[in-house]
């Protein structure tokens, strides 16, 4: 009895062991389930946490690399930067942010592209030393217009005319070449200094022609005293075939015009005539106002001795001056502007180069 007792009990507990065994399994698995659950649905808070965080800091290390870009380039001279070209390139090497250069008179020659004259031929002369200071394309040979107008006005006072004889204007005075229009009526008549003063100051083709036509011998004759002229002063690049400038013929070099402007700078007559603002002139019983075709002589910043313009469309805009610049006398001529205020633009950016380098220079002496 006591051995099937034994052996019932130890069935039993076996059988108590196997039925235990499923639940304990079963509620193990839902333990790890819900443990799983539980890690799920942590997971995306903490994601979300971990971004918010990582995004934080991103940002904080966007903000401080631009801030340092920042500063860095506000540091950084730009023309000094080093462009993306894949090539290494020395700060060194590349030129600084440039203030305004003042250069010495010795180094105006050395370098006109730094002034960017923008008249296809430049010519800078002191008179005082004869050296030039500028160049650009000097020997050029151009149609100058009516430049050639200041040698009009020589051959006139060089053959001593009378300045108060009465001349007229004819027909033969009208511009039947470009056809350009004149204040001055066919039948206008004037004195021989009138007519001066319009062709120096306002330009006048038709006064300009009228002298030439006045003159001993006729117009033939005053071209050719024009030529002989221009030879005596050593300008054997120059031609002239008539009085005004109207023909693209009558061609010089901005040397040979540097020695034409310095000639005419002696006669009294063209200094006053070629740098009066403003005339009022009285023509057939009536008073006119004219006006210098050139703005700088109405300028108190310029000092100008001699001036003249002159346009045909084969010489583009033009202009020579003799003038006082930097305390120094200086003959100014440009050739060749493209566009009605190139000329003067160039005028005063030499000037303001001249004047920069007279400081720069009394600077050092000091």
């Amino acid at each position: 009895m006591m051995q099937k007792l034994k052996s019932a009990l130890l069935v039993g507990a076996v059988l108590g062991l196997c039925v235990q065994a499923p639940v304990l399994a079963a509620q193990t698995k839902k333990a790890e389930q819900g443990t799983q659950k539980k890690a799920a649905k942590k997971a995306p808070v903490a994601a979300s946490s971990a971004g918010k965080s990582s995004g934080k800091s991103l940002a904080k290390s966007a903000g401080k690399a631009t801030q340092s870009q920042s500063a860095s380039s506000k540091r950084q001279p730009v023309a000094g930067a080093a462009k993306p070209s894949g090539k290494s390139v020395s700060l060194a090497s590349k030129p600084q942010a440039r203030p305004v250069r003042h250069v010495t008179m010795s180094e105006l020659d050395a370098d006109p592209r730094r002034l960017a004259l923008y008249s296809a031929s430049a010519l800078v002369i002191d008179q005082t030393s004869g050296q030039p200071l500028i160049e650009k394309q000097p020997d050029a040979v151009v149609p100058i217009a009516s430049i050639s107008k200041l040698m009009t006005a020589m051959v006139v006072l060089d053959a001593k005319l009378d300045l108060q004889e009465v001349i007229s204007i004819s027909e033969e005075d009208v511009d039947g070449l470009k056809g350009t229009r004149s204040r001055l009526p066919v039948g206008t008549t004037m004195t021989r200094e009138a007519a001066m003063l319009l062709a120096l100051m306002s330009s006048e083709n038709r006064a300009a022609n009228a002298l030439g036509r006045h003159y001993p011998g006729g117009l033939p004759a005053f071209v050719q005293a024009m030529n002989k002229k221009a030879h005596a002063l050593g300008m054997y690049h120059s031609r002239f075939e008539e009085p005004t400038g109207l023909s693209s013929n009558n061609v010089s070099t901005a040397h040979d015009l540097a020695r034409m402007v310095a000639a005419a700078a002696r006669y009294p007559e063209i200094r006053q005539y070629s740098t009066t603002a403003e005339a009022k002139v009285e023509l057939n019983g009536r008073i006119r106002d004219f006006h210098n075709t050139n703005a700088l002589v109405r300028s108190d910043n310029w000092e100008i001795g001699v001036s003249k313009t002159g346009y045909i469309s084969e010489a583009g805009r033009c202009l020579v001056m003799q003038a006082r610049v930097a305390d120094k006398p200086v003959v100014i001529v440009l050739l060749d502007s493209v566009g009605k205020m190139t000329r003067v633009g160039d005028a005063q950016r030499i000037k303001r180069w001249m004047e920069s380098a007279s400081l720069a220079a009394d600077r050092r002496k000091a």
